[in-house]
């Protein structure tokens, strides 16, 4: 166990953030505590307050969970940036302060947000964790309890399109099909992706079947840790349009551009939770 505090963490609207499909909470065991699987681990977290609970070994959880939570970023520092005069971008970050920009698998990403196209959070999760049941390989905690790895491009190459519509994919079937063949069989090399910067992955991810701008963004976002990429979804459309109608002002925010997407998301996400 690796217990730590932070603040602007919060475990649970990174849950529900729009990033992450394989983190769920584990509500039968407390409200505060969450479980996922990301790069070809299981892991268990839980919050209380500022004080977080990774449960793994202290070696793991630096060589994988420190990473991937982002946890040296100041996130402090990135809402300090936001003009005083721009009252719905400060309400919005002080309402999702607890987001932070994971870092994670590219492969996993490119198939999430190819899934995501035209979906709900729900669907997708469900569509997402039935591909990791079927063709991600199975492993077993101490405990016995199961979990599934991301299925690989080769495993999910070797899939029939009519197996994949059995997955409730739909038309999207089709693209994850191909897009599958082409990282199998070399046609598009995932880890020259990752070395390559923000305009160079826009292109090449554009490559491939079913991804579009929107798409790529989010990969780039979301695994490739470029913050300067910027999703427009149906809720950035709406925010732009009635809130930025002079334009989002990208050059003050720079490569902070993404990070403050996600604040403006959740927040019209979440407006009919809010108490205002």
């Amino acid at each position: 166990m690796v217990s730590i505090t932070k603040d602007n963490f919060s475990i649970g609207q990174i849950c529900e953030s729009g990033q992450c499909f394989r983190l769920h909470r584990l509500e039968e065991i407390s409200d505060g505590k969450y479980a996922l699987t990301a790069l070809g681990q299981y892991l268990e977290v839980e919050q209380r307050q500022n004080q977080l609970f990774f449960d793994c070994t202290p070696e793991e959880f630096e060589r994988v969970w420190r990473e991937y939570f982002d946890l040296e970023e100041d996130y402090g520092k990135i809402m300090d940036m936001i003009d005083p005069e721009d009252t719905y971008l400060l309400k919005a970050a002080a309402y999702g302060s607890g987001i932070r920009i994971l870092r994670q698998d590219l492969w996993e990403m490119i198939i999430s947000f190819i899934v995501s196209q035209q979906n709900n959070m729900k669907r997708i999760r469900k569509c997402i964790e039935t591909l990791c049941q079927r063709y991600g390989e199975e492993k077993r905690l101490e405990d016995g309890r199961k979990y599934y790895l991301f299925p690989t491009p080769e495993a999910l190459a070797k899939v029939s399109i009519e197996e994949l519509y059995a997955c409730n994919l739909g038309y999207r079937s089709k693209y994850i099909h191909k897009t599958s063949m082409s990282a199998a069989f070399g046609e598009v090399d995932l880890d020259a992706i990752k070395r390559m910067d923000y305009k160079e992955a826009m292109t090449e991810l554009c490559k491939l079947t079913g991804v579009g701008e929107k798409v790529a963004n989010c990969i780039c976002l979301f695994a490739l840790h470029k913050t300067e990429a910027f999703p427009v979804d149906t809720h950035i459309q709406k925010v732009l349009k009635e809130q930025y109608a002079d334009g989002f002002p990208f050059e003050r925010y720079a490569s902070y551009a993404g990070t403050l997407q996600q604040y403006i998301f959740y927040y019209d996400l979440k407006k009919g939770d809010r108490v205002c």
